[in-house]
């Protein structure tokens, strides 16, 4: 294992004399070039763009977003779309004033650029219309009929088409005081060829729909997949505010501790320069930023501050101790943590890679910004801090202060130290395994996806869930549509060993929890045969005549079946889109299908909503665990080669494994599922937890080799690493819990969920790390150590 781990880290050995060299032999050309680069970053990241799309938050490669792909010609407004209610505050639908208005809208609605104009539906579209049974057959019309013009008469007969269309409950409300226009958009700019801008499209939305027809007796609402991403991309401009806020009480923490104006600036620049690396290169790259990584750059910059903090104070303890002058100083604590340091965010960069085993886009992406942030820490954090640092030092105060730390041996540090006693080590390690087994079973309860009604990205009071809860309040069609696509050979959809056997599965359907309704084909068929048997209900089926069907589907609706007649969607709509939702339907699909599937006649899952919700969920189960065994194999591995000893990785990865246990059990307790938003966040938090322990683990190390026993080692560790690693943990949890504040759930809940990790990452570092490795190693003055 030794050789092998000597071949590995040959290269990392050999760069950090070469760095070393190469670093303080040409500093001056360096920093210029530093600066260039610094500068040429910043105009770039001045061009990045919230980059949000339909596509990038379901998962391309699930079964059922391909079978949506392929018959998505065929889906008219089951795929991406907004819906737009005109509510009327006093009185109905039915005056001139209101029909006025909502001509208008759906007009302004109809020229917005990204939407699908062809399949756009109100009741003044000419695609929605009416249809009667007469003595001398079926007559219909548009809903609005041609010689309106708002009189008392027309109106009247709106009302009458409205009802004969069967559009109540769908188009128009349930008591006749509201309307809707469903809009369904492309996920590209049919003029322009370009993805379709949420955020400009939220905005139109607002201006030419919103506050342009809002009135004293008009109210809007807007809901949609769209509008939620608008929304979250208009909170997220706040994430800003909350890094400035960060920023500053990480300047005043990192001066109180350090005592040094420049020990405190250089990093603090350093660390935004990472940033801005950072956001340059993903732009260069054509990456933007969606609101679910807009997270990276903090979580950049409190990887860069951690690793600067590191080495601020291995330069004052070095001019403290050793009354070392800047440059050797600075030549000292690069020496010193250069291998740990790199070790660690070589673990981030890998750590956050993996990420990439989850098959969705907008995962992938942020695993892309994350490891780009950290391989840019190596260059301004581990080279340009020292390099920067040996011009200016710390300062006469900072090393006074740390002399006088010195001298008073900070007895506080004794408690922690206990830890690296047999006694103390025996009792955090129970209390460990303890809360590991309450972290267990707390944790059985967690859930895969969506465990809120609306959007519950945002905040259960915000504009989008109070506007959605009157559209699922007022209307009999739920949001959460879910779609069965029912495929057949060509002109087999209409037969009637089809429609039965769909008949069969809407019935069926019914008596699924969470179902609400739903619609096909089936229904015009039987809804017109019983019409052309005047009304009679016991015609209200499929019927076994062929001519009887043919007849009966003489006028289909766009997206009830396609133009080849192969395909015929069943639209279902649900109560909810919770994750116990989805799987119900799901299961119960599956099960009709593997019992009643011909091989004519096949039930292919799922598009709508809920059917992309309900992939992701899928795809979100299955790499969960996958993603947390790739992270925590990478990460030990790189411990493994670098410290060559299993029981050191057992002392480093423990407390992460604790952590990540612990934070499942507070997801099931704050009522927060597995998902998009919060799936990336454990495998985050235990990059940034491994930088503590291989601090400390080194450190320690360090003062084993110099013949201290364990419990003197640590405490020495405490005294110089620990306290930094303590100070960082606690200063970045006071900067990410302000995301509780933010007016995005989503971004609330990773800031408490950020919080909980930085803060038992700090504490499993400082007091488990050591209590394992007194357990494991017998003899408290002797641990292994690479050679």
């Amino acid at each position: 294992m030794k050789r092998l781990s000597s071949i590995l880290l040959w290269p990392i050995n050999t760069s950090e004399k070469l760095a070393e060299y190469f670093l303080f032999t040409y500093r001056k050309m360096l920093l210029i070039f530093f600066l260039l680069a610094t500068v040429f970053f910043t105009w770039q990241a001045s061009h990045i763009r919230p980059d949000a799309s339909f596509v990038k938050m379901i998962p391309a490669q699930h079964p059922f977003v391909e079978n949506y792909i392929r018959y998505k010609d065929d889906l008219a407004g089951l795929g991406n779309s907004i819906r737009v209610v005109v509510a009327a505050k006093d009185g109905d639908i039915f005056s001139a004033e209101f029909q006025s208005t909502l001509k208008q809208v759906t007009d302004e609605l109809f020229f917005i650029p990204g939407v699908d104009r062809s399949a756009l539906k109100s009741i003044w579209t000419p695609n929605v219309r009416w249809t009667e049974v007469t003595e001398d057959g079926f007559v219909g019309g548009p809903v609005i009929p041609a010689k309106y013009d708002g009189s008392k008469e027309s109106l009247e007969w709106v009302r009458t088409n409205i009802l004969r269309s069967g559009q109540v409950g769908i188009l128009v409300g349930n008591d006749f005081r509201s309307a809707m226009v469903q809009v369904p958009l492309f996920d590209k700019d049919p003029e322009t060829g370009e993805k379709l801008n949420y955020k400009a499209f939220s905005a139109l939305l607002e201006t030419l729909v919103r506050d342009k027809y809002s009135s004293d007796t008009v109210s809007i609402h807007i809901t949609g997949f769209a509008k939620i991403v608008g929304d979250l991309i208009d909170g997220a401009f706040e994430v800003a505010l909350f890094f400035a806020i960060a920023f500053v009480i990480t300047m005043v923490l990192l001066y109180l501790y350090s005592g040094s104006v420049m020990g405190t600036i250089i990093p603090l620049v350093c660390s935004l320069a990472a940033v801005i690396w950072q956001l340059g290169i993903l732009n260069l790259l054509g990456y933007g930023i969606d609101p679910y990584s807009m997270l990276v750059p903090f979580l950049v910059f409190a990887i860069a501050v951690s690793h600067g903090v590191q080495i601020v104070n291995t330069i004052t303890l070095e001019s403290a101790i050793n009354g070392a002058e800047k440059l050797p100083a600075a030549k000292h604590a690069f020496k010193t943590i250069y291998i740990p340091g790199l070790t660690a965010l070589i673990s981030d960069g890998i750590g956050f890679i993996t990420l990439m085993v989850i098959e969705i886009q907008v995962i992938q992406d942020l695993a892309v910004a994350a490891s780009i942030g950290v391989a840019v820490i190596i260059l301004t954090n581990l080279m340009l801090l020292p390099l920067l640092m040996s011009y200016v030092g710390v300062g006469r105060n900072a090393i006074a202060k740390a002399k006088r730390g010195i001298e008073k041996k900070n007895s506080h540090w004794h408690l922690l130290s206990v830890f690296a006693t047999k006694k103390g080590a025996i009792v955090a390690v129970l209390v460990a395994i303890g809360l590991a087994v309450l972290g267990l079973y707390g944790s059985k309860g967690l859930q895969i996806g969506d465990l809120d009604v609306g959007a519950p990205e945002l905040r259960a009071d915000s504009r989008y869930n109070i506007d959605n809860h009157f559209i699922t309040s007022n209307y009999s069609t739920s949001s959460d549509v879910f779609v069965v696509m029912v495929s057949t050979p060509e002109e087999y959809c209409s037969r009637y060993e089809t429609l039965a056997l769909v008949d069969r599965f809407q019935f069926y359907l019914r008596n699924v929890s969470g179902v609400q309704s739903s619609i096909s084909l089936v229904d015009v068929s039987e809804r017109v045969t019983a019409g052309l048997n005047e009304g009679s209900l016991k015609w209200r089926s499929v019927i076994r005549n062929q001519y009887v069907i043919n007849a009966s589907l003489s006028y289909v609706p766009a997206g009830l079946m396609n133009s080849s007649c192969s395909l015929l969607p069943v639209i279902i709509f649900l109560d909810d889109h919770k994750a116990e939702t989805l799987k119900a339907v799901t299961v119960a699909v599956d099960r009709f299908a593997a019992e009643y599937e011909t091989d004519e006649i096949t039930f292919n899952m799922a598009a709508g909503k809920a059917g992309f919700e309900a992939a992701t969920n899928e795809v979100i189960e299955m790499a969960q665990y996958e993603m947390l065994i790739w992270v925590y194999s990478v990460v030990s591995f790189l411990c493994l080669l670098t410290f060559r000893s299993l029981r050191t990785v057992v002392c480093i990865i423990a407390p992460l494994v604790l952590t990540s246990i612990l934070c499942q059990a507070l997801m099931v307790k704050l009522g927060i599922g597995v998902k998009v938003a919060t799936l990336p966040v454990i495998a985050l938090g235990v990059g940034i937890g491994v930088d503590y322990g291989i601090y400390i683990y080194s450190k320690m190390q360090t003062y084993l080799q110099q013949g201290h026993s364990l419990p003197a080692a640590y405490l020495e560790t405490l005294q110089s690493t620990g306290k930094s690693v303590a100070f960082t943990g606690l200063t970045l949890a006071i900067g990410v819990i302000l995301w509780t504040l933010s007016p995005i759930k989503f971004q609330a809940d990773m800031g408490v969920l950020l919080t909980f990790m930085f803060i038992w990452n700090m504490l499993g570092a400082l007091i488990l790390l050591p209590a394992i490795a007194c357990l494991l190693h017998p003899k408290e003055s002797v641990i292994e150590t690479a050679d």
